[in-house]
């Protein structure tokens, strides 16, 4: 354990979860003066550029400028980040396709695909030089709290007393059932299976997506003509796709994906791994907050859930930066809880939204298939909602 000794510290803010968007709320907290504390089970995973990580995020402009602000944006960007600058959909039952183009929203690129192990890398490079105090292998095992804040009992027998605390420990989150945040949680619909893997096939900067009555498929431009595909499917195709040799496995993509990209060609094994999809009915329970994964685990079709995350953080960063400008109170109840509002308000819409979608074009319905390819195609012709569509995205 690094940072301080086993005992009682007095905090403004202790986190639990040191994935990508709690080590974001930690620095960003500490880099506007507070108190910070950082509780993780398992060390940062060390990020080293000729293994490249399966596990990839379609960064949109807001998270990408927050990340900026927090001072690590650079050294990702100098490490290995893939911008995109154009993103194709369309429907395998035909008609026309949306596109979303850099240049008709003036903008250089319309985001970027970035590795998780290389952002959880230079996060936590940065937390130290923050004065956040790390404390890991650690995990929360008790929280009791009241009007004045809450106290958490780590395994390792330190207690941190903190003026909030925030949950931020993924979708199985235990300070959220400790503090009992959340309310409920309201599952959208059964898990399916989402698969990644990389082929040889160059994307050029273009973002695809293709839905599929199984689920939609998004190939997402890597570095070294690489792409990387997350497949969406149920669970008996998805154990079947995952048991086919090399061969078959890159001609079921290169149907999947219509050859948009050419032949597919494996170069990484494939991991397959369960969507959990649940959206909780309330994000501050008390002194206890509840963002990212913990608070909203999305479906990964428009690859969201990252981003939902750092506008949970850059919202808090937000009310905490007012507050302190104002010399007021930056923890009072009706700050925590105008930030829930605001947050629930936004990620519910993105939850059923990406539900919603997942529902009219992930199946086989014949009246369904007739109108998702004129629709996607309509839109495509409507500027004003192509960009509508692209801002709420971006969150600009």
């Amino acid at each position: 354990m690094t940072g301080y000794t086993k005992g009682r510290a007095r905090l403004d803010v202790a986190v639990a979860g040191g994935g990508v968007v709690g080590a974001a709320c930690a620095l960003a907290l500490a880099r506007a003066g507070l108190e910070v504390a950082l509780v993780e089970p398992r060390p940062a995973p060390r990020w080293l550029a000729e293994r490249p990580d399966l596990r990839v995020y379609a960064l949109a402009p807001d998270s990408t400028a927050l990340l900026d602000r927090l001072g690590v944006w650079p050294q990702v960007i100098a490490a290995r980040a893939q911008p995109y600058r154009r993103m194709r959909v369309w429907d395998a039952a035909g008609g026309g396709e949306l596109q979303f183009d850099a240049s008709a929203m003036a903008r250089e690129q319309l985001g970027w695909i970035v590795e998780n192990d290389l952002l959880t890398d230079r996060l936590w490079a940065a937390l130290a030089g923050a004065g956040v105090r790390l404390h890991c292998p650690a995990r929360v095992e008790a929280l009791e709290q009241d009007a004045a804040g809450a106290r958490l009992r780590l395994d390792d027998g330190t207690r941190l007393e903190a003026r909030i605390a925030v949950a931020a420990d993924g979708a199985g989150s235990v300070l959220r059932g400790l503090g009992r945040a959340g309310g409920g949680r309201a599952r959208l619909r059964p898990a399916r299976r989402g698969r990644l893997h990389r082929d040889h096939a160059a994307a050029r900067g273009h973002r695809l997506q293709r839905f599929l009555p199984t689920g939609p498929l998004a190939l997402l431009p890597f570095t070294g003509g690489r792409s990387s595909i997350v497949w969406t499917l149920p669970d008996a195709e998805a154990a079947r796709v995952l048991a086919l040799d090399d061969e078959d496995f890159a001609t079921a993509l290169t149907d999947a994906s219509a050859a948009r990209l050419g032949r597919a060609t494996p170069v990484s094994p494939r991991v397959a791994f369960p969507l959990r999809r649940q959206l909780v009915r309330q994000q501050v329970a008390g002194r206890v907050l509840v963002l990212g994964d913990a608070a909203h685990a999305v479906h990964p079709l428009a690859g969201q859930g990252v981003n939902l995350g750092l506008r949970d953080v850059a919202a808090l960063l937000a009310e905490v930066e007012a507050a302190r400008l104002r010399r007021a109170d930056w923890a009072a109840p009706h700050r925590l809880q105008r930030w829930a509002r605001v947050r629930r308000s936004d990620n519910t819409l993105s939850a059923y939204a990406f539900e919603g979608i997942n529902r009219v074009f992930s199946n086989a319905d014949p009246l369904a298939s007739l109108a998702r390819g004129p629709l996607l195609g309509l839109a495509g012709k409507l500027p004003p909602l192509q960009r509508a569509l692209w801002r709420h995205a971006a969150g600009l």
